[in-house]
């Protein structure tokens, strides 16, 4: 990976969905070949492919499409004189002189709309919806468009930027609803599939594996997302990760590209901890977290060595916040922590979210490696 960072302009694009969405071109026509059904089975045996039409089916009608407006108010909104180069020095003779033209136009307020498009799936009957934080992000209005083309303004619940999901509520009874499932039990190399907007194409179906599991993301420490092949673009955001089963595993957030299309890497946030959110998102409207207040990083080979430790494991603790949870408690720069709240940490990476499950005020036993030894910390 980090040759690959060297080497490659590679960035994380959110899934942020292009304006152009809006009115997307149609796709022309293709023919494609129909993969042979694998009957009803879960899981198909080897060699044989999956048929995802009863899961699209079943499930699809809880899938909807987003689509947001936000009104940029103020000094550069929009040009004075439109199609005029504002550096032009006939330009600002015009802005001096010509008498204004309405809210536009030179002397009044000046503003323009901007659009984008984004996914999101039915949790409950009566109207919640589960999707991305940055596709609701700043947003003045919300419209949720249903796959029977009925659109219901939407109103925001709550939103999580760490962990990047958002809850959304319309007015509305009897909704069809997805099935949640179980994150914990997704297995690399099982098949996955996504239903969204990619490009503001609605309900577009789109199938692969599990790459990997637990992948932490740079600047990232509250996910451990799973990571897919499946085919998500630009609009796919906030749009369900189904298994086999036709549950929802995940929430389709992130993709790894050089060009911001999709290239392979493909990130989705596991269903528990967006369910986790979006319980305190209905109930308070906000996201309380633990804080341990330390500064961690990664255990090396050299450095589990020099502790004494057999196996390079935990977070090494190398700054303490005065006054915080850890420094009250008794840990020490050179701790190493190696379990939280009676779990094994296997690496620093995974800390962060150990810790923001945990409620704030709550008391918690930390063992740390100190001194080729171990001592237990409450």
């Amino acid at each position: 990976m980090s040759t690959v960072f060297r080497n490659s302009a590679l960035v994380f694009a959110l899934l942020f969905p292009l304006v152009a969405c809006s009115q997307p071109a149609q796709p022309t026509q293709a023919t494609v070949e129909a993969a042979a059904p694998a009957g009803s089975e879960a899981r198909p045996a080897l060699g044989s492919l999956p048929d995802f039409t009863a899961l699209v089916e079943k499930e699809g009608a809880a899938v909807v499409n987003i689509s947001t407006t936000q009104t940029l108010r103020g000094r550069g909104a929009l040009p004075p004189f439109p199609g005029m180069d504002p550096d032009d020095p006939f330009h600002d003779f015009f802005r001096r002189f010509m008498p204004p033209q309405g809210p536009n136009q030179p002397n009044g307020p000046r503003e323009r709309q901007t659009h984008s498009l984004g996914s999101g799936f039915i949790i409950s009957a009566d109207g919640y919806v589960l999707t991305n934080s940055h596709v609701i992000d700043n947003a003045d209005e919300v419209v949720v468009k249903l796959t029977d083309k009925r659109e219901f303004k939407a109103k925001v619940i709550g939103k999580d930027r760490r962990t990047d999901v958002a809850l959304v509520k319309i007015d509305a009874k009897n909704l069809p609803t997805v099935t949640l499932g179980d994150a914990t039990r997704v297995k690399v190399g099982e098949w996955v599939v996504a239903i969204g907007s990619p490009y503001g194409f609605e309900n577009s179906v789109t199938a692969g594996i599990v790459s990997a599991k637990g992948r932490s993301l740079p600047g990232d420490g509250y996910v451990p997302f799973i990571q897919t092949d499946v085919a998500v673009n630009p609009g796919n955001s906030g749009g369900p990760l189904f298994n086999l089963r036709g549950e929802v595993v995940g929430i389709n957030s992130q993709i790894y590209s050089r060009t911001g299309g999709y290239m392979g890497l493909s990130f989705a946030i596991p269903i528990d901890i967006a369910l986790d959110v979006s319980n305190q998102l209905k109930g308070t409207g906000k996201v309380s977290r633990g804080k341990l207040g330390v500064v961690i990083q990664e255990v090396s080979p050299d450095l589990a060595a020099s502790f004494g430790m057999k196996e390079a494991k935990g977070a090494v603790v190398s700054q303490v916040e005065p006054g915080g949870a850890a420094d009250k408690a008794g840990i020490q720069p050179g701790d190493v922590i190696i379990r939280f709240d009676g779990k094994e940490v296997p690496d620093s990476a995974t800390l962060p979210r150990m810790v923001g499950a945990v409620k704030p005020g709550s008391k918690v036993k930390v063992e740390v490696w100190r001194n080729n030894g171990v001592k237990e910390i409450t």
